[in-house]
């Protein structure tokens, strides 16, 4: 059930891993929306989902829709997608900050449930990759999504609060402090997620961790269980989690508009370290060609710029890598 029954304490947080999953929770919290809903995406073509929107336009919901203007390969299905959606009724807007990347991936149905997530909405994100999302009626969260999509609307003319929700992890503003103190805080063991960790001040904290004897260990490199690398994932001495699609890079820490939220919920952090064991072992979650089947080369890439990883390798699992070496 997505709707919190009315007058009681709301809901504890739900971590959504499985890939039969995730199109059906982004579905329930559209179709949960009465008044209003806020929708932040990268990309977003699922046919699904696009119909589930225009049900809620249909019931009359204020559905408001911001995305990115700008993304490899993907200029003239983002236009057409705008297009698309306003034709229906709903309300378009895209972030116009000048330099700023947007990327920021997120729903807010009414006064909840928010979703915040590292995928797209797209048929490869909910079938092939390796993706997180969190369900939440936080009304801190809540409302800190509502806030920023309110400044986001406005971009450039607008300005991030200093106080905002410390459970969100927001770049550019936020992200490399709020990242910083979290590994600072680790006294046992720090396992990330993150196929493209490069940052040199973030490789040289992991190091320095592992140096007063925190298990660090990065997975990335090599196939994941079969799934396509895309989410990321940290675990701070198995108590604490944050998951996003903020990749550990100067470019997605310090010049991207990125969402990314804190886990402390006994049950969510568990299901994330079982998770995290299960690509560690080298065991096959789905079949790899299945996952590769969603991946189109041209010219060495794929359009759009989505990270994945076309090798049957079992994950490489590093107790630290060193720089240079990050996939």
């Amino acid at each position: 059930m997505i709707d919190s029954p009315c007058g009681t304490a709301p809901e504890p947080d739900q971590v959504i891993l499985a890939i039969k999953q995730r199109r059906e929770t982004v579905l329930q919290v559209i179709r949960s929306a009465r008044e209003r809903l806020l929708i932040s995406v990268f990309r977003c073509t699922d046919v699904a989902v696009l119909d589930a929107i225009g049900e809620a336009l249909n019931r009359k919901v204020d559905v408001r829709f911001l995305m990115t203007p700008r993304a490899r390969g993907w200029e003239k299905r983002l236009k057409a997608l705008g297009t698309y959606l306003e034709s229906m009724g709903a309300k378009v807007h895209p972030y116009s900050d000048p330099v700023v990347k947007y990327h920021a991936k997120y729903l807010l149905a009414d006064d909840g449930p928010a979703l915040i997530t590292s995928l797209n909405l797209t048929a490869k994100c909910f079938g092939a990759t390796c993706d997180f999302i969190l369900l939440t009626y936080d009304p801190g969260v809540v409302a800190g999504l509502r806030e920023l999509f309110e400044l986001d609307w406005l971009a450039p003319h607008s300005t991030l609060s200093a106080h905002g929700n410390p459970r969100l992890i927001v770049g550019p503003e936020r992200a490399r402090a709020q990242f910083t103190a979290l590994l600072e805080s680790a006294k046992r063991s720090i396992h990330i997620i993150d196929h493209k960790l490069d940052d040199p001040a973030m490789q040289a904290l992991l190091k320095s961790k592992k140096a007063q004897g925190v298990d660090v260990r990065v997975l990335g490199q090599g196939n994941l269980g079969g799934l396509l690398a895309h989410g990321k994932l940290m675990i701070v001495d198995g108590r604490i989690a944050a998951i996003g699609s903020m990749a550990q890079t100067a470019m997605s820490l310090d010049f991207r508009r990125e969402i990314a939220v804190t886990v402390e919920e006994p049950k969510c952090v568990r299901k994330l370290k079982n998770f995290y064991r299960l690509l560690a072992s080298g065991r096959e979650l789905m079949d790899p060609a299945k996952a590769t089947a969603f991946v189109r080369v041209k010219r060495g890439r794929r359009p759009g710029g989505e990270a994945s990883s076309r090798s049957t390798r079992p994950a490489k699992t590093a107790s630290w890598r060193q720089p240079g070496n990050a996939n």
